[in-house]
């Protein structure tokens, strides 16, 4: 591939979780984006929610950059091909900027990325200014563009926040709490975008409260360097793959649909809450989601039910992540203790429960080859099946999940990343 490639960019992060990284990222992106600018969106780490946001906020799709699930090459190229076509590139950080291993300090490290720190500027004054200086000096060799305070009352303390700033820090503008735009959260985070009807005017209110703050001037260029040449095997050539999307099940990486397509599968989306029959496939994905909102409907809908039992009686591959298992259990029951029946192709049930069950990084090492990925849930599974492989954590996060197989059929709670072993991610769903 040729040389590097050049466009402002920034990352995104914050002291810690909840500072409000998501809505400033897309206040951003919108911002850049009404002023004429094509802007690219990257999340670091595993989400699905927050994308799904920033995706409305630029107006183009956005990719997972991780050094381990997503791996450096990858992220690179991913970072190379946006500065391509990019005016700005953005990178929303994940937790706090230092956390977890690999951190979004160390991916901004690792790619000359600079980072823009949000902090929460509520109940705090000249306070503001020493811990953005924390931030910034607490790795010397971390590049940093400046910070933002999010969550600002008054103009007089949107001043008394600039004016705390030592040592040259630049001040990117404040984003007001009274502008009603932060986004609603529920158990896994943020709520889909999908289910927000004033998504676009909370985008442009956010986009104007920052712009009447900031001189919303671009940051300095970074070089992004070119890539090692990978090819793509036809490996599903010609394969037809049946992709559920809707309501119950939106949790996909878009670039695993990009690397179905790239090894020549044929994609037909279809929703297992709404649709009578599955479309003409070969195989078939039952992504993650929120099937405990609609069980109750994806248990009344038997033609679907039906359909899908007969694809895998006919021994047809079968690949469920998460939301997708609880499907094909017995029963799943929601935290207010409503049961309903589902597929009954794995024996089992599971149990919502009011807190986090596992979030972890996951390195599964099925006969296929090994994959990464990772899982966050709020079920508990009983079962009497035995798994055919166990996860393992990287960072020693709680995890070990189970995967489980009935033929061609495997289920797990963990979200494979394909590109992290196509050759295994074809083979699960190869006819």
């Amino acid at each position: 591939m040729s040389d590097a490639r050049h466009c402002p960019a920034v990352l995104i992060a914050a002291p810690a979780s909840g500072q409000g990284k998501t809505t400033v990222t897309a206040a951003l992106a919108r911002l850049h984006r009404n002023q004429g600018r094509k802007v690219r969106v990257f999340k670091c780490g595993p989400d699905f929610l927050d994308p799904m946001i920033l995706e409305r906020a630029s107006g183009a799709p956005v990719y997972q950059l991780d050094l381990w699930m997503v791996g450096e090459q990858e992220s690179r190229r991913l970072l190379w091909e946006a500065a391509a076509e990019a005016d700005l590139i953005l990178i929303e950080g994940v937790m706090g900027l230092f956390d977890g291993t690999p951190s979004s300090a160390d991916l901004a490290r690792h790619f000359g990325v600079p980072v823009l720190a949000v902090i929460d500027g509520t109940a705090m004054a000249q306070t503001f200014g020493a811990l953005a200086l924390g931030l910034a000096r607490y790795q010397p060799d971390l590049p940093f563009a400046g910070v933002l305070a999010n969550r600002v009352g008054t103009l007089r303390h949107a001043q008394l926040l600039e004016g705390s700033l030592t040592q040259g820090l630049r001040w990117y503008g404040g984003l007001s709490r009274e502008t009603g735009i932060e986004l609603p959260s529920r158990h896994l985070g943020l709520v889909q975008a999908s289910e927000l009807n004033d998504l676009d005017a909370r985008l442009d209110a956010a986009a104007a409260a920052l712009g009447a703050s900031c001189d919303a001037a671009l940051p300095p260029a970074v070089s992004f360097a070119a890539p090692s040449e990978v090819a793509i095997e036809p490996l599903l050539q010609g394969v037809r793959i049946a992709v559920a999307r809707d309501e119950a099940f939106a949790f996909t990486y878009g670039a695993n649909l990009d690397l179905l397509r790239g090894m020549g599968a044929q994609l037909a989306f279809f929703s297992p809450l709404h649709d009578a029959s599955l479309p003409p496939a070969d195989s078939l994905y039952l992504p993650g989601g929120y099937p405990e909102l609609h069980h109750q409907a994806l248990a009344a809908n038997t033609p679907m039910l039906d359909a899908i039992r007969a694809h895998h009686h006919a021994g047809k591959p079968l690949l469920a992540e998460c939301g997708g298992m609880l499907y094909l259990l017995d029963a799943l029951t929601d935290v207010a203790g409503e049961r309903a029946e589902l597929l009954g192709l794995l024996a089992g049930e599971a149990v919502m429960q009011k807190r986090l069950a596992a979030l972890a990084l996951q390195a599964v090492e099925l006969p296929e080859g090994t994959l990464r990925g990772h899982t966050y849930h709020h079920s508990l599974t009983s079962t009497e099946l035995e798994p055919i492989a166990r996860g393992q954590s990287p960072n020693g996060g709680r995890g070990a999940e189970a995967v489980y197989r009935r033929g061609r059929l495997t289920a797990s709670y963990v979200h494979f990343y394909f590109a992290s072993n196509p050759q295994a991610s074809a083979a699960l769903l190869c006819p």
